[in-house]
């Protein structure tokens, strides 16, 4: 059972990319492969072994070190410019990139139906043409409905790198390969199990949509790693519920922090929302992806890994109250976007 999931527990931008990047980077295995699931609504942010910066929107963030194979399976959504952008940007291996005859193209007529719906200001939708591509698939040629599917076997620019990955990845799981399935967004946002319809995402964000949208079955899994962050955010604009929204201001100022710590999104460059850490919506996270593992970025907003070293500090205190709420240990901490540590504290 050679595969890993990877994903987010609140709304997204948890650090699921770099959880990723460290999966790779700590595999046993010789050879690993990254599945991107989702499309470029999403940006996932990386380091390179240089601490080279990368935000990717296509291409996953666990492939920034060049050395694994990259899947795009028939439950991907492609925007063929940002994807070969990447490539370049990155200077990656065309030999090493696999894409379902399946996979959803993203075209010029479903982002302009996007951003003719008003869908960004009414849910915050970035307008990338993901929600208009799923659409058109489910809409299967309706007369009604104008919007095509597109796939990526009828798309010239990705000729080169089709291919049967299903066959392809299972073929590799013989071979003992590590299978890592980067997911896309977070739960809150998922279309079946968030709740927050319809401020939500086109697509499932669970451990089980992933897992479905890269052509896998349930039993090649033997991991799944739910990503948290100390405090959610939510896009700009009316995006929905945020429990306990606050500012980053009040988030600095309580941490003591003399930086600014505004975050903006990855794809269209506005200032998140943000709020304190809300267990409800981690309850039902942890019950639906039911995760081997946590991981808590962004614990740097509460105080310094040093401050893990002393019970009674502001950072203790705060990663023993998120646990006695959710009911598990947080196995993994991130406190910059290099990397994660297990860090074991001690006991008051």
């Amino acid at each position: 059972m050679p595969v890993s999931i990877v994903v987010g527990g609140q709304f997204g931008s948890e650090g699921k990319g770099k959880v990723t990047l460290e999966l790779v980077r700590a595999a046993e295995e010789k050879n690993v492969a990254v599945v991107r699931v989702g499309g470029p609504n999403s940006g996932h942010t990386g380091y390179d072994r240089s601490k080279k910066r990368f935000a990717l929107r296509q291409l996953p963030a666990g492939c920034i070190d060049k050395n694994v194979d990259v899947v795009f399976p028939a439950g991907s959504y492609i925007d063929v410019d940002v994807l070969l952008d990447e490539i370049g940007q990155l200077d990656y291996p065309h030999d090493r990139i696999y894409i379902s005859k399946y996979a959803n193209v993203i075209t010029q007529s479903h982002k302009d139906w996007e951003r003719n719906s008003n869908l960004g200001y009414s849910i915050g939708s970035t307008g990338s043409g993901v929600g208009a591509a799923v659409m058109a698939s489910v809409a299967r040629n309706a007369e009604n409905f104008s919007l095509l599917r597109h796939d990526a076997e009828h798309c010239e620019p990705l000729a080169k790198f089709v291919c049967d990955t299903s066959h392809l990845m299972r073929v590799w799981m013989a071979a003992n390969y590590r299978i890592i399935v980067e997911g896309s967004q977070g739960f809150g946002l998922s279309l079946l199990e968030g709740g927050y319809w319809p401020k939500a995402t086109a697509r499932g964000t669970t451990a089980a949509s992933a897992l479905a949208d890269a052509g896998l079955s349930p039993r090649d899994v033997d991991n799944v790693t739910l990503v948290l962050r100390s405090f959610p955010i939510r896009v700009a604009g009316d995006s929905g519920t945020l429990p306990h929204e606050t500012s980053w201001e009040e988030i600095a100022e309580a941490a003591g922090l003399n930086r600014n710590i505004q975050e903006f999104t990855t794809v269209t460059k506005k200032l998140r929302r943000v709020g304190s850490f809300d267990a409800e919506l981690v309850l039902r996270a942890l019950e639906v992806n039911n995760p081997d593992k946590v991981v808590m970025n962004h614990l740097d907003y509460v105080g310094g890994l040093d401050d893990l070293m002393d019970s009674k500090s502001k950072l203790s205190s705060f990663i023993a109250n998120v646990e006695l709420q959710i009911g598990r240990t947080i196995d993994y901490y991130g406190f910059s976007e290099l990397d994660i540590v297990k860090v074991h504290r001690e006991n008051a």
